[in-house]
């Protein structure tokens, strides 16, 4: 979101807090000639007085407006004027849920994420005709209440990301509706009791980041009663489940699997083969080893963080559907195996982190034409970067760092278009990871984020919702000779560019000016000579910027921004001088002439440039924040699309 796509970025982000708004606070006018039950409307008002409301948020429920079904966050039933709806979702709203909600007899949907309330009442298993709960991102500590199994009717129950603790009860017996339990991000100990598997209507499970504990094979089977035929989606990852993988082929309509970052080891079952439906399939982070078999339809395999010291098998061109394949850190090694090239669905490829050899194969960017990502950094490729990748018209992340890789930097990569356009490309590009983060699991949304380690302003940081917005290419520590082709200036959508370490030459090409977006910027440790372009002066968004170790001489171009930076961006460069580094001989200005009284007042501007450093830190660190909000707002507005659906 830079240079001349910031304000159509503007616009659309208008667009999209307007969308938001409609979407969280259209409840209260959608029953405008429905009159409110009087005695509901009583409990309602009783309900409030118990809340305490950040920014007066409720100001619709007052004594003088009569008509509670305009009320916001408040839906009533169209024939009947009964409240069936109340969905206080993100008001902030700290205090006590009253029991008065025990007079809103037909509420079927109750909606209280994200607020600040601490205990769940006992009465919530009293509210009889709920259909949807969802208490998740509140502060709830204690126990799930057993009343709960009183709920015959409910279909979605979401208490994730809060702070409860002890065992799962057995109460889910008496809820034979239900599909859907999301309890993700809380203390929960203990195993998965039985009850649990005799829903035989559930169809998504997630207990990720918890405190679950024991043998796997006892996990799976309690969840072989009715349940084993209707669940599609289970996610244990980050517990504390331990030995060996169990035939998982039991969970015979199981589509989503992640068992990541447990106590996992030994290989994968053969039986797990047989298992037809999956298409996700999350074991990384564990001890497995050797584990590899054909599953024909999987989208989606994590296995990275594991000890699989192996070759990569010729079996894995015969997952044809494979979008994601993700091998980092597990200790792998040889060439990458040519039956990958009939993998053309891929998006994201990372191998990274490995031990594999050879050279990068021109198939890639013949065949594997999506790709989104492309990350094969810290292995011990050589040879050339084949021009063929100059084909990946899609590809938005190119990470080809810590390798052996010598030659020039192809001047075909101007051809990588998806990194010229302006802005993200979420729009234009479908990247894999997105797809899974959003739309994993229907309404309460467990989700099997798909994200990326890259390096950027230095740091190896993690990007998950925000894939879709990073375009970078990070070609570092290689061997690569030659000069900076001119082509790469017409990526104007680039954000990261790495290409420090190597033994560039040549001078900094004035069209870098041309690359508006650039927030990241890394040419240290080369043989670049001359001056540093005054053009560069045009790049306003630069946050970070190494022009270090290098034979770069002249006057640091004079502006704002490159002053900004601390004189390590500059160092190694003896031939260099300017602000932040010595003044340049003969460019000091003529002194006037002491009029008494004035000493101090160079005082005052010497720290200018220190206070100026400090103003572009904080915007890049305000820049990466409002990144952040943007795509969890934008997973919000899209989990109530989906709520309205």
């Amino acid at each position: 979101m830079r240079g001349g796509g910031l304000h159509f970025h503007f616009h659309l982000w208008l667009v999209f807090l307007f969308a938001l708004t409609a979407a969280s606070f259209g409840l209260g006018v959608e029953n405008q000639s429905v009159r409110c039950i009087a005695a509901e409307r009583r409990a309602l008002l009783d309900f409030k007085k118990r809340l305490t409301v950040v920014e007066n948020r409720l100001v619709s429920w007052t004594s003088e407006e009569e008509e509670c079904c305009n009320w916001i966050g408040v839906g009533c039933d169209n024939s009947t004027g009964h409240v069936v709806k109340l969905d206080l979702d993100a008001m902030f709203t700290t205090g006590e849920i009253g029991s008065s909600l025990l007079e809103l007899k037909h509420l079927s949907y109750l909606d209280l994420f994200s607020n600040h309330f601490h205990k769940i009442p006992d009465f919530i298993g009293s509210l009889s005709e709920l259909t949807y709960l969802d208490l998740s991102g509140n502060s709830f500590t204690g126990f799930i209440p057993h009343q709960l199994g009183n709920l015959s009717r409910l279909l979605c129950l979401d208490f994730s990301r809060n702070s409860l603790s002890s065992f799962i009860p057995i109460s889910f017996d008496n809820m034979p509706a239900l599909q859907r339990i999301n309890f993700e991000g809380n203390n929960l100990e203990g195993g998965i009791p039985k009850s649990l598997g005799n829903i035989c209507n559930l169809k998504e499970l997630n207990l990720n980041d918890n405190k679950i504990s024991g043998s796997l094979g006892v996990v799976i089977k309690n969840l072989s009663g009715c349940a084993k035929d209707s669940l599609e989606a289970l996610n244990l990852a980050r517990n504390r489940l331990t030995e060996a993988l169990p035939d998982l082929s039991i969970l015979s309509s199981l589509r989503k699997l992640s068992l990541s970052g447990n106590q996992l080891e030994g290989p994968l079952p053969v039986s797990n083969g047989k298992m037809s439906q999956l298409v996700l399939l999350d074991v990384s982070s564990n001890s497995l080893h050797d584990c590899w078999n054909k599953y024909m339809i999987l989208t989606a395999i994590n296995l990275e963080n594991n000890d699989l010291s192996g070759i990569i098998p010729n079996s894995l061109g015969s997952l044809q559907t494979l979008e994601s394949l993700r091998l980092r850190n597990t200790s792998l090694y040889g060439e990458i195996p040519q039956s990958l090239e009939n993998c053309t669905a891929l998006k994201l490829q990372d191998l990274g982190d490995n031990k594999l050899t050879g050279i990068i194969p021109p198939w890639i960017g013949e065949r594997l034409n999506g790709l989104n990502v492309l990350r094969l950094r810290s292995n011990e490729f050589h040879g050339n970067i084949p021009s063929t990748l100059c084909r990946q018209q899609l590809l938005q992340v190119l990470d080809l760092s810590l390798n052996n890789i010598s030659g020039d930097i192809p001047s075909c990569l101007n051809n990588l278009t998806a990194m010229a356009h302006l802005g993200s490309s979420m729009a234009l590009i479908p990247l894999v990871g997105i797809t899974y983060t959003v739309d994993f699991i229907g309404a309460i949304g467990i989700n099997f984020h798909e994200h990326l380690l890259v390096v950027w302003k230095g740091f190896e940081r993690e990007y998950g919702n925000t894939l879709g917005l990073l375009k970078s290419i990070d070609l570092s520590c290689n061997k690569l000779s030659g000069k900076i082709p001119r082509e790469l200036a017409s990526l104007q959508g680039l954000i990261n560019l790495n290409l420090s370490r190597n033994m560039l030459r040549g001078s900094i090409i004035r069209e870098i000016s041309q690359l508006k977006s650039l927030d990241s910027l890394d040419l240290s440790t080369n043989n670049l000579s001359g001056e540093i372009p005054e053009s560069m002066s045009e790049l306003s968004f630069l946050s970070m910027l190494d022009f270090s170790n290098n034979n770069l001489s002249g006057k640091i171009p004079s502006s704002t921004q490159l002053q900004s930076f601390n004189a390590t961006s500059y160092s190694g460069n003896p031939g260099l001088c300017g602000e932040p580094l010595r003044k340049c001989p003969g460019g000091e200005p003529p002194k006037m002439p002491n009029n008494g009284g004035n000493e101090g007042d160079e005082g005052l501007f010497e720290p200018l440039w220190s206070w100026r450093y400090k103003y572009f830190q904080l915007v890049s660190k305000l820049t990466d924040w409002i990144k952040l909000t943007m795509a969890l707002m934008m997973v919000k507005l899209q989990r109530k699309l989906r709520l309205k659906e």
